[in-house]
């Protein structure tokens, strides 16, 4: 397993001698990286599954106008 470089910044908060100086660690690349790409994975199913099902609700009260604009907004979600 790859060793992670722990960084710190140190940041000065306020003004006169009540300022604090807070060290933050800094997440790594490849942990932002991967946490970007799950909650995009994320997003892209659920608002796939919440279009399918108003697809499947426009279907079932025959709601053509409807049906067709959700179906537009579907293809983006198929086609690759």
């Amino acid at each position: 397993m790859k060793k992670h470089k722990v960084n710190y910044r140190l940041k000065v908060f306020g003004s006169g001698h009540y300022s604090k100086i807070v060290a933050k660690r800094e997440i790594s690349y490849e942990i932002k990286l991967a946490a970007q790409l799950l909650l995009d994975e994320l997003c892209f199913n659920w608002n796939k599954a919440h279009l399918e099902k108003m697809i499947n609700e426009s279907i079932d009260t025959n709601n053509s106008e409807a049906f067709y604009e959700l179906s537009e907004q579907y293809q983006l979600y198929v086609t690759e």
